[in-house]
Formats: C-alpha cells, sequence, structure tokens
C-alpha cells in the first residue's frame, strides 16, 4: 500500500465560508479510492493562507510535509490542484521537484501526476505556476482597483475597525448572500480619541506617558488589551478621525458623519510627531517632551554655533549663620557644543534657565495681550489680502511676461523669409530653435498663471485657515494665565520658532508666522518675526 499525504489549502476566510475546503477533501479521497494501493494516512489544513504572498518556509503545513518526506514517512502527496502548493513562479516549482527528489510522487487529481523525466516535465512544471503566479496578480489587481474605486466613492471596505468607531449592520448584502457592515462613531470611545489628541497638542503628552493614561482609567482598547505607545501613535496618525477613507493612496471625499477630529487640530498634532521624530542635530520647534521644570526646552539654540542648547539643574547649599542649612535647586541651560565637545568657545558656560524664561514669558504675555485687542475682522482680512494681493502681482507680471513673448514670436516668425532667402544674420535653424524656446516659455508661464488663479480662488480655504490660527492665538491669550506648566510650555513651543542665547544674556527670538502674522501694525509694511532682547 503507498501511504497518500493530503494538503487542501483556501487563501481566504471567505472560501472557508464556502465549503472549498471539504470540497477539496471529497476529490483527493475519490481520488485516491480509484487508484490501486492508495491509502490516506494524514490530512493537513490551510484556511485563510495565501499560496501567492506567503513563502513556503513561512507555511507550517508544508514545512512539517517536508520533514516528514525527509522521515520517508509518505510515499505520495496529492492535492486537489497544483496551485494548492503555492503560487510563486520563483519558488512552487521548486518545492515541487524538491518532494520528486526526495522519492515523493506529487498528484493533482485534476492534472495528474508531476514527473521530472525529460526536459519538457521541467518546462511544464514551471509554466503551470507561472501561469498561476499572473493569475494571482490579476486577481490582485482586480481587488486594489476596486478597493480603490470604492473608498472614492465613500464607501466603507472592511478591515480591522479603529478604535473610535463600531460597525452595525448596513442592511445591504453583497452578492454572496452576507449581510454587509457599515462603520458609525462609538461615542465613548470618540472621546477618548478627542482626549489623546487634546492632551497631545496642549500638553505635549507623549504616546508613553499617555498608554500610562489610559490604562490607569482602566480603559482598553477593542480586543480588551492595555494601550501600548504604538497603540497611540496609530490613533494619532489615522486620518480617518478627519472623516476620509483611505486605500493605498486613494483617499474618499470628506465624510462629515465619521469626523471625530477637526482637520487643523490633526495637521498640528503631526506637526508635533514630525518634530519629536527629528534627529536631535536638527532644529526642533516642538519639545520632545513637556516633562521638567523650564519653558524652553527643545526649542533653544546657542546664538553663537547653533547648536541646540540643554537643561540641567543643581542644588545650591550652604549654611546660615544661625547654622540652618539653605537649599535651592536652579536649572540652567548649557551649550551642547561646548559641554560634549567643546567647539562653542564663545558662549558662556551656562545660562540661569530661570531668568532666560522669565524674558521670554513676559514678551510672550504682552504678544497675547495684543492680540486680544486685534479685532478678528481686521486680523484676518488685512493677512489674507496680503496674500491675495501677492498672487495677483505674480498673475500680472506673467502675463505681461507672456505679452513680450507673443510679441517676440512675431518678429522671429517674421524674420524666417528673410533668413530663407539669405537676408538674415540668423540662420533657419536658430530662429525655429529660439520660436520652440519662446513658445515653451509662454506655455509655462501659462501653467504658472493657471495654479495662481487657482489659489485666488480658493478664497475660503485661505480664510479656514487663518481663522483656525487666530482662533488658537486668542485661545491661548484666554488660557495662559491658568494653563499647567505643560500647557505653557506647548503654547510657547507653537507661538515661537527658536530662541537664540548669546553671551552676556542676550536673546534672539525668532516668532512663527503663524501667529506673528497677525501682530503686524497698520503702518508695518514688513513682518518682522524675530525679536532681539538684551537683559
Amino acid at each position: 500500500m503507498k501511504r497518500v499525504y493530503c494538503l487542501y489549502r483556501v487563501s481566504t476566510k471567505g472560501q472557508v465560508d464556502k465549503d472549498d475546503i471539504p470540497m477539496q477533501k471529497t476529490a483527493c479521497h475519490e481520488f485516491a479510492e480509484r487508484q490501486n494501493e492508495w491509502v490516506i494516512t494524514k490530512e493537513f489544513f490551510e484556511k485563510g493562507v495565501s499560496g501567492y504572498k506567503v513563502s513556503a518556509e513561512d507555511r507550517d503545513a508544508i514545512q512539517d510535509i517536508k520533514s516528514a518526506a525527509e522521515n520517508k514517512e509518505f510515499d505520495i502527496l496529492l492535492v486537489f490542484m497544483f496551485d494548492r502548493l503555492g503560487r510563486r513562479q520563483n519558488e512552487t516549482p521548486f518545492v515541487v521537484e524538491w518532494f520528486n527528489q526526495q522519492g515523493i510522487e506529487v498528484w493533482s487529481t485534476q492534472e495528474g501526476q508531476q514527473r521530472f523525466e525529460s526536459e519538457a516535465d521541467y518546462l511544464i512544471n514551471f509554466m503551470r505556476f507561472w501561469q498561476a503566479n499572473g493569475e494571482s496578480r490579476k486577481t490582485s489587481t482586480r481587488v486594489k482597483t476596486r478597493l480603490s474605486q470604492l473608498t472614492a466613492e465613500g464607501v466603507y471596505t472592511g478591515g480591522a475597525t479603529p478604535y473610535g468607531y463600531k460597525l452595525i449592520p448596513s442592511g445591504n448584502f453583497n452578492k454572496r448572500g452576507k449581510e454587509l457592515k457599515d462603520i458609525v462613531i462609538e461615542e465613548d470611545e470618540a472621546k477618548i480619541v478627542q482626549l489623546i489628541f487634546e492632551k497631545t497638542l496642549k500638553e505635549g503628552i507623549g504616546s508613553y506617558q499617555m498608554a500610562d493614561l489610559l490604562n490607569n482609567k482602566q480603559l482598553r482598547t477593542h480586543n480588551g488589551s492595555k494601550f501600548q505607545s504604538n497603540t497611540i501613535n496609530r490613533i494619532l496618525k489615522n486620518r480617518i478621525y478627519c472623516g476620509y477613507f483611505i486605500s493605498g493612496e486613494t483617499v474618499s471625499p470628506h465624510l462629515p458623519h465619521i469626523q471625530i477630529i477637526d482637520e487643523h487640530i490633526f495637521n498640528q498634532v503631526q506637526r508635533i510627531l514630525k518634530q519629536r521624530s527629528t534627529k536631535n542635530d536638527e532644529k526642533q520647534q516642538i519639545a520632545k517632551t513637556t516633562r521638567g521644570s523650564t519653558l524652553l526646552s527643545g526649542n533653544v539654540y546657542c546664538a553663537h554655533c547653533g547648536g541646540k542648547m540643554i537643561s540641567a539643574s543643581h542644588i545650591d547649599k550652604y549654611t546660615r549663620k544661625d547654622g540652618s542649612l539653605y537649599e535651592s535647586r536652579r536649572t540652567r541651560y548649557m551649550c551642547c557644543n561646548r559641554t560634549r565637545k567643546g567647539n562653542c568657545k564663545d558662549a558662556q558656560s551656562v545660562y540661569s534657565a530661570e531668568k532666560v524664561d522669565k524674558v521670554v514669558e513676559a514678551v510672550v504675555l504682552e504678544y497675547l495681550s495684543r492680540i486680544k485687542e486685534t479685532p478678528k475682522s481686521i486680523a484676518v482680512e488685512k493677512r489674507y489680502q496680503t496674500e491675495l494681493q501677492s498672487l495677483r502681482k505674480k498673475v500680472r507680471e506673467l502675463k505681461a511676461e507672456n505679452e513680450n513673448y507673443k510679441k517676440q514670436l512675431v518678429e522671429l516668425s517674421s524674420e524666417i523669409a528673410n533668413a530663407l532667402m539669405g537676408e538674415s544674420k540668423f540662420t533657419p535653424d536658430m530662429l525655429s530653435n529660439a520660436i520652440e524656446n519662446t513658445k515653451q516659455k509662454i506655455t509655462q508661464n501659462a501653467e504658472l498663471i493657471s495654479q495662481y488663479e487657482l489659489q485666488i480662488g480658493d478664497q475660503q480655504s485661505a480664510v479656514d485657515n487663518l481663522d483656525y490660527y487666530y482662533d488658537t492665538f486668542r485661545s491661548w491669550a484666554d488660557e495662559y494665565q491658568y494653563a499647567t506648566r505643560e500647557q505653557k510650555k506647548m503654547i510657547i513651543c507653537n507661538l515661537i520658532k527658536e530662541v537664540r542665547i548669546g553671551k552676556g544674556y542676550e536673546i534672539d527670538i525668532v516668532f512663527d508666522m503663524n501667529y506673528k502674522q497677525f501682530l503686524i501694525s497698520e503702518h508695518e509694511n514688513t513682518q518682522p518675526i524675530e525679536l532681539k532682547i538684551a537683559v
């Protein structure tokens, strides 16, 4: 009797539901019964394993069968079709050949035995899996294309349900009679998502600290697990919370019914995450952490070498005349390049953090008080009109330039006749090249004009952005007095691009233009973003 091992495989869970595995099993048993002296001694089942995406090395069933083949535990490997062994053209043909080399016959109920007795056998073996590989690619392309199309139409296409949402029956059914699901906001979880974004934006809380905060409140993820830092980061980076489905490069239209987070807030959080992921030698505006007693850690730099400054603390101790011990903790800023590398010779060894923070905070308070006195209509409209005038000026300049090019084109064209008669200082080839170059410049300018005119036309979007920054600035003015130290740090990090400290406490404050733009007086023609202070 020949001992037979059978392998049954389906690529998706849906195929399991459709009874594909029992179909393969029945076909293999019937095939074995028709042969002389075949007995099935063991069966292997792979459910939801892609023969195209998953390598044979990562498939437990294949590895177990190979181990049994080496131990001579069976004589025949039987499958429903050879593509059940895999669909990789650069791998599966050699898997089949390997079994044959171990003395194992490889059979399919539909295609018979795969032999390796001639060159034709090798060619047929390769071509079979080359075709299966191609079919898998086509299927993959069709699925991806359809998913992208559905996403572009604003249709939910499935996948893991993000935290903050739940699935409900839609009342619609697919071709197989299975009811489809709709994704909707889960109100209690949505509040937690909003808390995560708020704490990140306003207090600068990191992902590890945020995870601990949620776990301490006995909150859990969908599957009942504790929150991890990577869970928090996935939430912060998922644009579905702004009201968009995303499939690859395809983004759905805006879907208000699934929006949890304002898009401006989402973008600000992405800016914070990006700033915190940069290397230490790159300039950062947002502090990596809001812990610690200094206000400026993260965006304070040496005015002499441009290197980052670090904060440190020390305790002053001395005994008073009355014998009591005096202790006071003091913090200070130090130039990294001077302290660690000894490269910066011009900077002071230390700067009092208390003195620097006091000066910077006084400036911040002044700007916050000024924004309270700046009406929204004036602040937003003035900045918007400035941008609008700049775009219109560019359009006028490009149009004037194109008029000149068109005149040149007429002159060059009229010169061709003279060149053909030998009465011009230019050859026909020179004139032809000049005409072609002029036409290209006219086309390029026309494209730029079209882009600028689209920007001019998109007025509401520009106003919305200005509205957001203005409202944020005003909210800081109202909140700063009562804010926690972490909140004050985040306000300063967002309002101030960087602070440079020089010898003798010369402080150079560079403001973020998104907010400084609202503080330009009506008589100022420029928009200064730096403030130099000598303490």
